[in-house]
């Protein structure tokens, strides 16, 4: 299993759409995306609801002899809201490839290993996803021992403890890497209140007391392991009317909850916040500039305005990357973490320096370039050429079923239906350089933002020394 930790440094580009399947209808033969209609994402799906709350999502993929099966849970750490409870989304990634009632682990990686399967998990702020890739006609076996583990998960507390340990370990592993603790005290330093202030590890106190809390494990399960927050996505060579059959057969019987969180909202951010990280060994500085910025809309502008700025501003074309990493050589990296969110996100800058000394004049250049664009119109043909690499990188990238599947999960978090793609990259391409200049004055503000740095030993006093207002 692996974990999503959110310290990459690339932009990530949204995903795509298709024309959404009334509720009972058959499916439509598929129809290549006309340039008027603009749609990215060319092939048919079709929609189906079961009583219980569970969606199927089916989009047959000309991809002979294959099936991607993606299952998405809407449980990430933002729904760790207890105190003292954080970690356990990641948790459950590992806790259900511990059997279930019907099925060993054993019996379980014998029947995947048989069909030659791939099968793996992640977990992120939003969302738990559940991934396999197989022989069309294992899809029954496949469905059979997912639908088990889903509705009958079951261990007991000298595994739990286990497991508990196993976590701790990853955390201490990843703790290893000095931008995965960057990440980490610039989310718990920029929310106060949101669950976005622990990553998907969550906090190492809460992690260590996770050997105690089997009962509470149980109860995170109960809740959130439901069909109205979970998702099937089944892509590749298949029929609406198997797919469909064989979630109603293995699926059909799961239970609707009753649980909903409250997840509470981060208060208005009244002042710059600024925070370093000493690392006890030999390392290059890191410098992360965040700025408070809005959640995933396929309605609103703002998101998506930000996403094309990203690029522009910060990408391997951009005047500050190619001044920074190229010409004058005082870092090795420049980039963006910005994904598409439920609740509002940072816009998150994030560099690597070859020398602490640069820290106060890297930190104004990026400022520099943040307080550029609230004020500077991005020429059209620039904003034209970003929009057709996004729409033709993405586009490209969807060169199989595991590969269409893996791009529509996470828009299945957010909104449970691939039509928000669709929506999602029309409303890119409604935006204009005033747009973009105008969601930059509303979220570039002094207020808004979190300056976090890393360097060996005691770096504090030269990293934060500002070259500029």
């Amino acid at each position: 299993m692996k974990t999503l930790l959110l310290v990459s440094l690339l932009l990530c580009l949204p995903a795509v759409g298709l024309a959404q399947a009334k509720r009972g209808a058959p499916p439509k033969k598929a129809k290549p995306a006309s340039a008027n209609q603009r749609k990215i994402f060319p092939y048919n799906y079709t929609i189906d609801d079961l009583p219980n709350g569970l969606r199927l999502v089916t989009v047959p993929a000309d991809y002979p002899n294959l099936v991607a099966l993606y299952i998405v849970v809407q449980t990430g750490s933002r729904n760790e809201i207890e105190p003292g409870k954080s970690g356990y989304a990641h948790f459950f990634e590992h806790m259900m490839f511990r059997g279930s009632r019907n099925v060993t682990p054993a019996q379980r990686d014998d029947i995947l290993e048989r069909a030659g399967a791939s099968s793996n998990a992640y977990t992120t702020d939003d969302r738990t996803v559940y991934h396999e890739l197989f022989s069309k006609e294992d899809l029954d076996e496949v469905m059979r021992i997912e639908g088990d583990r889903f509705q009958t998960l079951q261990y007991a507390e000298p595994e739990y403890k286990t497991e508990a340990l196993a976590v701790l370990g990853e955390y201490n592993k990843n703790s290893a890497n000095p931008a995965s603790k960057l990440f980490e005290k610039l989310r718990e330093t920029a929310f106060r209140t949101h669950t976005y202030s622990h990553t998907t590890m969550g906090f190492i106190k809460d992690i260590e007391d996770m050997p105690n809390q089997y009962q509470y494990s149980l109860d995170f399960y109960k809740r959130y392991y439901r069909p109205e927050y979970t998702t099937i996505l089944v892509v590749g060579d298949v029929t609406r009317q198997r797919a469909l059959a064989l979630t109603r057969q293995h699926f059909g019987a799961w239970e609707r909850g009753a649980y909903k969180p409250t997840i509470p909202a981060e208060p208005a951010q009244t002042e710059p916040r600024e925070a370093h990280v000493e690392w006890p060994s030999a390392t290059l500085p890191y410098l992360a500039v965040a700025f408070r910025a809005p959640a995933y809309s396929d309605e609103n502008k703002d998101k998506v305005a930000l996403d094309l700025l990203a690029a522009i501003a910060f990408g391997t074309n951009s005047e500050l990357y190619q001044r920074l990493v190229l010409k004058e050589q005082k870092v090795d990296s420049v980039g963006v973490s910005f994904g598409d969110r439920v609740d509002p996100e940072l816009f998150t800058v994030q560099t690597r320096l070859k020398k602490v000394e640069d820290m106060p004049y890297v930190r104004e250049q990026i400022l520099a370039t943040f307080r550029r664009y609230t004020t500077e119109l991005i020429p059209q043909q620039k904003l034209d050429d970003t929009r057709s690499r996004r729409r033709y990188g993405f586009a490209q990238a969807m060169d199989s079923s595991e590969a269409i599947a893996g791009a529509l999960a996470p828009y299945l978090a957010l909104r449970r239906t691939p039509e928000t793609m669709n929506k999602l990259f029309a409303l890119a391409d409604s935006v204009t350089p005033a747009d973009i200049r105008d969601a930059a004055r509303r979220y570039f503000m002094d207020n808004n933002r979190t300056i976090v740095t890393l360097s060996q030993g005691t770096g504090r006093q030269t990293a934060n020394k500002e070259g500029g207002k």
